[in-house]
Formats: structure tokens, C-alpha cells, sequence
């Protein structure tokens, strides 16, 4: 795959070193000369410095024959023009834009545009963590709308039909794991304790089912 990746700060450098791990033709577009320093040494791919609004430079990354492109600016105005002429202009079938102020994220939304917003997920994983939330997130969609969750069934659901213990909704049941071997389960199934489920839910439904789990540990 064709990878453009504009801007090469934090998270530019490391998902075009990522990328290019994999195996991916990636080129990194800076108007910062300075700012290819954070890629690794081994790094590969190309880098262009320039003006990440010119076309001239974007069609010289390739951007015609682009598979993928992600706009990672600190700038989120310049992330949704890049994004909005990649994908009207030249067609590229994947365009991911990053949100880098989330108050600014609607705008992002009024192009259509795929939105990664760190500082939003980031808050969220970290006040998850602070609260000792007996739920871990192991995968967030979108800006963190649904994500997937997973919990070890406490000794006091012992016996439960998975049907019993989480209902749907608030959550949706997607994986049972048991003894080291993972399943989709019947929604009839029985549960033990220490059986691990993953569960997609947004945020209003997990907020129900740690309350359900909370209550379940304290007996």
C-alpha cells in the first residue's frame, strides 16, 4: 500500500515508522525540515518538505496513485483541507484525519472525514484507569462512541446465563473466553468465574454494566 502521512511531529513519525515496518510505501510531508529528526534511523521511506497545502508538493508524494493518506498536523484546519482535497480532488480511497483540539473536531465532521481523536480517547482510557474500573477498553471505534471492553465474570455470577448477566442493551456480548480458548457464546450459556467477556457498548451502556460488575465484586 501507498501511504502519504502529513506531518511528521509525534504521532506522524511514529505511524509512518509503523507503517513502513509493515512493509508500506510511505512518504512524509513536513514544512519542517527539521521535523524528519523524529523518524528512526532505519527509517526508509520518502520525506518531502514544503508547503503541505500545495498541491504541487502533494501531487510529488504521490498523491494520484495514493492508496491511503493520514493528515497528523497539529493544525487541524490544515489537516481538514489536505484530507477534504484528497479525498474530492484526487480520489483516495482512505483519508484519516487526526483532531488535535477536540473542540474542534466538529469540523472534521462537516467534511465526512474519518476522525482519530487522541486527547479524547487518551482521557477517557486514563480516567478509566484512575476509577479502577474492573472493564478494560481493548479497542475504541471512531472517537471512542463504541468501543469493545472486556472483564473476568465474578465468583458471584458463578452460574449465570450469560443472558442473566449482561443484557442487550446496554451491551452486546461478542466473545467468551474459557480456559484459554475463546468462543461466541449462546446467549444461554453459562458462565464461571474468571471467564473473560468482551463486550461492544457505548459509553452510556458500560457505564451500566460496571455498575452491574462493581455490585457483583462487592457482593
Amino acid at each position: 500500500m501507498q501511504v502519504i502521512v502529513v506531518g511528521c511531529g509525534r504521532v506522524g513519525s511514529e505511524l509512518a515508522y509503523g507503517l513502513y515496518k509493515r512493509g508500506h510505501k510511505v512518504v512524509v510531508v513536513d514544512q519542517d525540515p527539521d521535523a524528519f529528526r523524529n523518524l528512526p534511523s532505519d527509517f526508509r521511506g520518502r520525506t518531502l518538505a514544503g508547503d503541505v497545502l500545495s498541491q504541487e508538493l502533494l501531487v510529488r508524494a504521490g498523491i494520484e496513485r495514493a492508496d491511503a493518506l493520514a493528515a497528523v498536523t497539529p493544525d487541524d484546519a490544515v489537516n481538514a483541507v489536505v484530507a477534504h482535497v484528497a479525498k474530492e480532488t484526487y480520489e483516495v480511497p482512505i483519508v484519516v484525519v487526526r483532531d488535535y483540539d477536540p473542540r474542534k473536531r466538529s469540523l472534521h465532521e462537516a467534511f465526512g472525514h474519518q476522525v482519530v481523536s487522541p486527547s479524547v480517547w487518551g482521557a477517557q482510557r486514563i480516567e478509566e484507569l484512575l476509577s479502577g474500573s474492573a472493564l478494560h477498553t481493548v479497542f475504541s471505534a471512531g472517537n471512542g462512541e463504541v468501543e469493545i471492553y472486556e472483564f473476568s465474570v465474578p465468583a458471584a455470577w458463578e452460574g449465570k446465563r450469560l443472558r442473566e448477566a449482561v443484557s442487550d442493551p446496554p451491551a452486546r456480548v461478542i466473545a467468551l473466553t474459557r480456559a484459554g480458548r475463546a468462543s461466541i457464546p449462546d446467549p444461554d450459556s453459562k458462565i464461571l468465574a474468571g471467564d473473560v467477556v468482551n463486550v461492544a457498548a457505548t459509553q452510556a451502556g458500560i457505564e451500566q454494566l460496571q455498575e452491574a460488575v462493581r455490585q457483583a465484586e462487592e457482593g
